[in-house]
């Protein structure tokens, strides 16, 4: 069945399909596969993702407004202009993914998989990353004034390239910061 607006699929599989500019608004999945598939100029907004599979899927200048994905796996997924005002992001694996320069503000990513995700020049202001694993992302001029990092895993990550000021941190992650600055911590 293909994807349509308003559609429940469940244990469904799309590899390197095409989505480009379709309505997907309301779109429910239940442990269903897109694997690189392209959602470019895609509305996906109100849409709900159960356990399912978006790896090396593009979303780049969709409307993901509303949009919640529960558990999914969205390693590799590209997010470059799109919407993600009120979206949803309930734990899962978002390694690799790009989210650059986007608008995160107040945004609920806990113990959410972000390993070398891209989030450079995105704003996280007040955003809860507690129980986050972000090894190894990168944070180049990423704001993250009044996040709350504290339990975020942050091994091999650059602090001192992000904006941090005010940012609520736990032992380690002050300690990771502090190295991070060049400070010697025995």
């Amino acid at each position: 069945m293909r994807p349509e607006r308003d559609a429940e699929l469940e244990n469904e599989v799309y590899e390197n399909e095409s989505f480009r500019g379709e309505d997907l608004s309301g779109l429910r999945t239940t442990r269903c596969t897109f694997r690189a598939c392209d959602f470019t100029l895609a509305q996906l907004n109100g849409s709900e993702h159960l356990g399912s599979d978006f790896a090396n899927s593009i979303f780049e200048s969709g409307n993901l407004f509303g949009a919640r994905f529960a558990d999914c796996r969205l390693v590799g997924a590209s997010f470059a202009g799109a919407t993600l005002t009120g979206l949803a992001a309930d734990g899962g694996d978002w390694s690799y993914v790009l989210l650059r320069g986007q608008d995160l503000t107040g945004f609920d990513l806990r113990r959410l998989r972000l390993h070398e995700a891209d989030l450079s020049e995105a704003d996280l202001t007040d955003a809860d990353l507690r129980g986050a694993d972000l090894t190894r992302a990168r944070l180049q001029n990423t704001t993250l004034a009044g996040a709350d990092l504290r339990e975020t895993v942050v091994d091999g990550v650059d602090l001192s390239a992000a904006r941090v000021a005010q940012a609520r941190l736990d032992l380690a992650g002050a300690v990771q910061l502090a190295r991070s600055l060049g400070a010697v911590v025995e």
